[in-house]
């Protein structure tokens, strides 16, 4: 299975501050995963970097993992977060993963 990240820094490109409160970002983010039907996990993580002239800045992120989401959309997702929460850019990384469901009927194999 393919596993792909989409990290989503909430400082917005302008101003570098976050400019709502972190609930606000992971309402859109959980709309916008919604209306492309993929199923999605995130987490919320703390980052910092270092503009161009050596500045540093910290900020929260928000990390969404899908798991054999459909490729065509995952650009479009990624374009829509970056666009949604006001950002220069967007990292997405992708990686084979061992991935597989256990249930509660213990006579099937997993």
């Amino acid at each position: 299975m393919i596993e792909t990240k989409i990290y989503v820094g909430l400082n917005d490109s302008g101003t570098y501050e976050q400019k709502f409160e972190t609930e606000k970002y992971i309402s859109v983010l959980k709309n916008v995963c919604r209306a492309y039907h993929v199923a999605f996990s995130f987490s919320v993580i703390q980052g910092g970097y270092f503009h161009e002239n050596g500045e540093y800045t910290g900020e929260n992120t928000l990390a969404i993992s899908l798991i054999d989401a459909p490729a065509d959309v995952i650009p479009e997702i990624a374009r829509d977060l970056c666009a949604f929460f006001h950002q220069e850019s967007v990292l997405v990384t992708e990686g084979t993963v061992n991935a597989y469901y256990i249930n509660e009927d213990l006579t099937t194999p997993y």
